[in-house]
C-alpha cells in the first residue's frame, strides 16, 4: 500500500468530513482568533512595559502594561474554554462515523467471505482503533489550531516590535521544522506495519484458540506457537525501529525549540546596535519562550505520534474491503506441518478377517489387546460440577467401527477428547493399545490416533500438503489417488487445480474443508481414527461414502454420529443418556435402550 495512495484516500475523506462540518470549524476558528490576541498582547505588553515604563522611569505605565498582559491571559483562558466546546463538534461526529464505517466493513466482509466473518480484526477496528482515531484527531486539531493562531499572534507581535526580529527567529524555526518533517514518512510506514502486525497477531491468536484441541491432538503446539512467535518478534522489531525514529524526532524537536532562542541571543549585540530596543528583545524572548516554541513543541509531538497514528488508522477505514479469500494483514493462515509421528507396524491391524461379535460395553476382548479400553471412567468440568461421564466401561476391538450417539451436551465430544488424551480423567483409566491415552506433553505427537473435530483443519498451501500432513513419510501418488476415489474427493481436488493446486481456506465451504480433512485422515498411519461429528457439513450420501471408506481402512474407527444413519452403519453403537451407557449392535439396541429407540424413531419420521 503506497504512501501516496494513503494520503489520497485519507485526504479525500478528510476534506469531505470537514466540508460537512463547516459551522463547527468556524466556531473553533473564532475562539482560536481570540486566543491569538492573547498571544500578541503577551510579548507586546512586556516590551512596552520596559521601553515605555520601567526603563523610561514611568513605573505606573510599566505596571499598566503588565496589567494589559494579565488581562490578555484572562482572555486566553476564556478563549480556551470556547475552543474545547467547539472541538466536541468535530471529534464526536468523527467517532460516530468511524463506528458506522467499522460496522459496515465488518458486514461487507461477512457477506463477501462468510467463513472468515467477524474475528479479532473487526473488534479491534470497532473499539481500539476507533478510540485511537478519536483521541488522536482531538489532540491533533487542538495543537494544530493552537500553533497556527499562536504563530500568527507571535509573528505579528515580532513584526510590530521590529521586522529584524523575524529574520533572526524564522529561519532556524523553519530548519528545525524541516528536520522534523523528514521523520514523518518513515514513522507513518512503521505505524502502519505495527497495526498490521497487531491485527494479524489478534487474528492468529483467535484462530489458534478456536482450534486449540486440533493443535494439541496433532502434536502441533510447537509449530502453532512458532507462528505466534514470528508475529511477536515482528512487533518487537517494529517497536525498536519506532524507538530509533522517535530519538531522531526528539533531536529535531530540540533543534526547532532551541535554535531560535540561540539565534536571537547570539544576534543581540547586532540588534541593539541597529536600533532594536531592550524592551523589544525582551518581548521577542517572551514570544518565543512562552508562546511560539511551546506551541511548536506540542504540534510536533502531536504530529509525530498522534498524527502518524491517525493517518494509518484512518487509512484502514478508508481502504476498500478485500475480496473473498484475501489473506489477513500478515498473509498468514493456519499453520501447516502438524504431522503425526509414524505408527508402529504392530499397532496397525488389518480389518479383513476381524470378526465383530455382539459384545456389551466393557466385555473383555477375545482377540488379545484392545484398541481402546476404558475402565471406570469418570470426568467432570470442575471439582463441584456434575460428572459428564461416571463409571463408564468400554472396550473397542482392533478394526471395529463404533458409533457414539446421544443428546447434545451429554458427553460425546468429552469422550473423544478423553480417548484422544486431550483431557485427563478424574477417575478410572483410558488405554489406547494397552498404554495410557494421555501422554506427557514432551512426548510429541501421538502416533496411535488421529482426531477430526467438527471444524475441519485446512491451511494455506497445496492440496497435496493438506492431504499428507498427517503422514510423516512420503505418500506415493497411487495411494493418494486411491484415497481420493474412495472418499469421493477427486472432483474437489480437480476443481482446485490438482494435487499441486493452491488451497485458500477462505474460499472453501465447511463441507469442502471436511472432505480434505477426511481424506488426510484416511491417509494417516494412525491405527485409531476419532471422528467428532467430522462429517456434519456433508450431505447424507457423501457422509455414507466417507464413513464406509474410513471403516474399510486398516485400523479402528470411533465416530460421534451426526445422523442416526451413521449409527446404523457401525458394528456397535454406544448410547450415552446421562445416567448409564448402553453399547450393542444397531439391531439389538432398540430393545435395550429407550433413548436409542426414540432417536431411531425420530430419524425414520424425519426421513
Amino acid at each position: 500500500m503506497s504512501e501516496t495512495g494513503t494520503w489520497r484516500r485519507v485526504g479525500a475523506e478528510g476534506r469531505r468530513f470537514l466540508r460537512g462540518h463547516l459551522p463547527a470549524l468556524g466556531r473553533l476558528a473564532l475562539w482560536s482568533l481570540l486566543e491569538s490576541a492573547h498571544t500578541f498582547l503577551g510579548g507586546y505588553a512586556v516590551a512596552r512595559a520596559l521601553d515605555d515604563g520601567f526603563l523610561a522611569g514611568h513605573t505606573a505605565a510599566g505596571l499598566g502594561w503588565l496589567g494589559v498582559a494579565g488581562a490578555g491571559a484572562l482572555v486566553g483562558a476564556l478563549a480556551l474554554r470556547g475552543v474545547f466546546a467547539g472541538l466536541a463538534g468535530l471529534v464526536e461526529p468523527l467517532r460516530d462515523g468511524l463506528v458506522r464505517r467499522a460496522v459496515g466493513q465488518a458486514l461487507e466482509r461477512a457477506v463477501a467471505d462468510p467463513a472468515r466473518a467477524g474475528g479479532s480484526g473487526a473488534v479491534s477496528r470497532l473499539t481500539q482503533q476507533t478510540e485511537m482515531a478519536r483521541d488522536s484527531f482531538a489532540g491533533l486539531v487542538l495543537t494544530a489550531r493552537s500553533f497556527a493562531f499562536t504563530a500568527v499572534g507571535a509573528l505579528a507581535g515580532l513584526a510590530v516590535l521590529s521586522p529584524a526580529l523575524v529574520l533572526f527567529v524564522l529561519p532556524p524555526l523553519l530548519l528545525g521544522a524541516a528536520c522534523f518533517a523528514g521523520t514523518l514518512h518513515p514513522m507513518a510506514r512503521l505505524q502502519r506495519a505495527a497495526l498490521d502486525t497487531d491485527e494479524a497477531l489478534a487474528a492468529r491468536t483467535g484462530e489458534l484458540a478456536a482450534g486449540l484441541r486440533d493443535v494439541v491432538a496433532c502434536g502441533g503446539a510447537e509449530a502453532a506457537g512458532g507462528r505466534i512467535e514470528v508475529l511477536v518478534a515482528a512487533q518487537e522489531r517494529l517497536t525498536g525501529r519506532l524507538a530509533r525514529w522517535t530519538a531522531w524526532r526528539t533531536l529535531a524537536l530540540g533543534a526547532a525549540g532551541r535554535l531560535p532562542v540561540v539565534a536571537l541571543l547570539a544576534g543581540t549585540p547586532w540588534l541593539l546596535a541597529h536600533g532594536v530596543s531592550t524592551g523589544a528583545l525582551a518581548g521577542a524572548l517572551t514570544y518565543l519562550v512562552q508562546s511560539l516554541l511551546p506551541a511548536l513543541d506540542s504540534l510536533m509531538t502531536a504530529v509525530g505520534s498522534a498524527g502518524t497514528r491517525l493517518l494509518v488508522v484512518l487509512d484502514r477505514f478508508c481502504a476498500p474491503v478485500p475480496k473473498t479469500g484475501a489473506p489477513d494483514a500478515a498473509g498468514l493462515r493456519a499453520a501447516p506441518g502438524l504431522r503425526a509421528a509414524p505408527a508402529p507396524a504392530a499397532a496397525v491391524s488389518a480389518r479383513a478377517g476381524v470378526p465383530f461379535p455382539r459384545a456389551a460395553a466393557g466385555a473383555p476382548s477375545p482377540h488379545g489387546g484392545a484398541a481402546v479400553e476404558v475402565r471406570g471412567l469418570r470426568f467432570a468440568y470442575g471439582p463441584g460440577a456434575r460428572p459428564v461421564l461416571d463409571g463408564l466401561d468400554l472396550v473397542v476391538r482392533p478394526g471395529e467401527h463404533l458409533a457414539v450417539v446421544g443428546p447434545s451436551g451429554i458427553g460425546k465430544s468429552t469422550l473423544t477428547a478423553l480417548l484422544a488424551g486431550l483431557l485427563p480423567p478424574d477417575g478410572g483409566s483410558v488405554l489406547l493399545a494397552g498404554a495410557p491415552a494421555r501422554q506427557a506433553p514432551e512426548a510429541g505427537p501421538d502416533p496411535r490416533r488421529t482426531l477430526l473435530p467438527q471444524e475441519a483443519y485446512v491451511f494455506t498451501g497445496t492440496v497435496r500438503d493438506n492431504l499428507v500432513h498427517l503422514s510423516p513419510d512420503p505418500v506415493p501418488g497411487p495411494r493418494i489417488a486411491h484415497a481420493l476415489a474412495a472418499l469421493g474427493t477427486a472432483p474437489l481436488v480437480e476443481r482446485l487445480g490438482g494435487l499441486d493446486g493452491p488451497v485458500d481456506p477462505g474460499r472453501l465451504s465447511q463441507g469442502e474443508r471436511q472432505q480434505l480433512a477426511l481424506t488426510a485422515a484416511y491417509l494417516s498411519p494412525a491405527p485409531l481414527l476419532l471422528l467428532d461429528e467430522a462429517t456434519c457439513h456433508l450431505d447424507a450420501r457423501a457422509e455414507e461414502r466417507a464413513e464406509r471408506a474410513l471403516a474399510a481402512r486398516p485400523g479402528t474407527l470411533v465416530v460421534v454420529a451426526h445422523r442416526m444413519s451413521s449409527a446404523a452403519r457401525a458394528d456397535r453403537v454406544l448410547v450415552l443418556d446421562g445416567t448409564h451407557a448402553v453399547c450393542g449392535t444397531p439391531a439389538e439396541l432398540p430393545a435395550r435402550s429407550p433413548l436409542y429407540r426414540d432417536l431411531v424413531g425420530r430419524w425414520h419420521a424425519e426421513g
